[in-house]
């Protein structure tokens, strides 16, 4: 064997080495460091703006069920100032329209907030791209977003996905890569666990107002999903602080109650060609409970010919193959994991263990105390469950991972990252992990979808991990 032939078997042997198709079983070998720090209260991410009584911590999320409202909420901290937002459709800047929305407040333990305001933008076209102003008769600041498409079975659009982001070193990296994605997503599914005030004395508050800041340069201009995690809880009755969700109650409203949710912790939106149902790990699901029979009703309203990428967010996974928050999320799962399975749901995204995994499609609903049937199996029915926590909060990576990796699980790596979930048409997804490699994202897992309705093939042969 001649010595260039023998460099270039080395070589296709290392290519295959690096990039491994992924049926099953992988761990990715990266080394992350498994701590974080908090960025200083005097970064430039906290920066507030200047001007007397600036709008500061602007954000946007859906507002309605179909995609034709959003809701934008800031804060104002010298005086309450006006309720109004100023928006016009991009090229009809003399068609101005203006909506008046309302403040809240609120204290907790010592800490007294600024005067959060919260407007809804209502009967907005599809596809177009709106500017909007807040600040009217103090200091004004611009900012913009885009509508959705129309509700189609067939249009694309692309989801970021993120959960546990925190406000460290780590969690910067983790907002630049995703801001510098080039396959520009278009909206956020976050996963629960915003701030981490609560990993603070006394649940310290103004680490909610400099998350708002650090954020601001996203949220302000796409609309983030929200999920309620663990950290928003903020119980803290040593200090007499027995409410819970107070300070995310106030600040980060959702669209509840357009889909008959009596609360803001579980709720749908259909945006695109996508439903999205968002569920409460720490609330009440129990049989007879508000929640469960929301979900109940929810599902039964699916229409997947409108809308075939049927997609749940909830915080506590209820895969997990880490000794972090193992099995947190079990008697979720037995409670609504043959819905899952009989509705055909494509993806259920959680946060909660700051890592990246991702399972196989398999379920366990076969399991029964005395039949001693209690593994999970393969079932085409059932969907990709993905842990997305690894957004780079102060508590760091979940870097112990049970042994053997079970056999659900299809790849899993302690890192820091950001995902991407490319709606083609109603048939195909594009799914990818970018792993934060310090300087630059690098994708790390990626899988096709093929949607559980219109196409339920197996797609388990179609994913690839990069292992190392």
């Amino acid at each position: 064997m001649s010595i260039n032939m023998m460099a270039s078997i080395l070589a296709m042997t290392m290519l295959l080495l690096s990039v491994v198709v992924c049926n099953g079983g992988l761990t990715g070998s990266y080394i992350r460091k498994p701590w974080s720090v908090d960025m200083p209260l005097d970064s430039d991410v906290y920066a507030t703006p200047s001007g007397y009584n600036a709008p500061q911590q602007v954000h946007i999320t859906q507002g309605d069920q179909e995609g034709k409202a959003m809701i934008v909420s800031w804060v104002t901290m010298d005086e309450p100032g006006s309720n109004e937002v100023h928006y016009w459709r991009e090229g009809s800047p003399d068609s101005t329209l203006v909506a008046e929305g309302y403040h809240v407040t609120y204290r907790y333990f010592n800490y007294a907030s600024g005067y959060i305001h919260h407007c809804l933008l209502k009967h907005l076209e599809y596809d177009t791209k709106y500017y909007y102003e807040v600040g009217i008769g103090h200091t004004v600041r611009q900012f913009h977003f885009m509508t959705p498409p129309e509700i189609n079975p067939d249009a694309p659009y692309t989801f970021g996905l993120m959960g546990d982001l925190g406000q460290t070193v780590d969690s910067n990296n983790t907002l630049m890569h995703y801001e510098s994605n080039p396959k520009k997503p278009q909206a956020v599914l976050f996963l629960g666990d915003l701030s981490y005030a609560d990993d603070h004395p006394n649940h310290d508050n103004v680490r909610w107002d400099t998350w708002g800041r650090f954020t601001e340069r996203s949220v302000a201009y796409q609309p983030w999903i929200w999920v309620t995690g663990n950290h928003e809880i903020d119980l803290a009755p040593s200090i007499g602080e027995t409410v819970p969700f107070k300070p995310f109650v106030h600040r980060y409203p959702v669209p509840h109650k357009e889909s008959g949710s009596t609360e803001p912790f579980w709720y749908s939106i259909k945006r695109a060609s996508a439903h999205i149902i968002v569920l409460s790990s720490y609330s009440a699901y129990g049989k007879y409970t508000p929640q469960y029979q929301w979900l109940q009703a929810e599902l039964a309203k699916v229409d997947r010919t409108r809308t075939p990428w049927l997609i749940v967010l909830l915080h506590a996974p209820w895969y997990n193959s880490y000794n972090y928050h193992y099995m947190e999320g079990e008697t979720m799962r037995v409670q609504f994991e043959s819905w899952f399975v009989n509705y055909k749901v494509d993806l259920v995204l959680a946060g909660h263990v700051h890592a990246y995994e991702r399972s196989e499609r398999i379920s366990n609903i076969k399991y029964n105390i005395v039949d001693g049937s209690c593994r999970p199996v393969k079932d085409e029915s059932a969907p990709v469950y993905i842990t997305i926590g690894d957004g780079g909060n102060v508590e760091g990576a979940a870097d112990n991972l049970t042994m053997p990796q079970p056999e659900y699980s299809a790849y899993r790596e302690p890192s820091f990252g950001h995902a991407i979930f490319e709606i083609k048409n109603r048939t195909h997804a594009f799914y990818s992990w970018y792993r934060n490699d310090d300087d630059y994202a690098t994708q790390a897992d990626s899988m096709w979808f093929f949607n559980r309705y219109w196409h339920p093939l197996d797609d388990s042969k179609t994913s690839i991990s990069q292992h190392y």
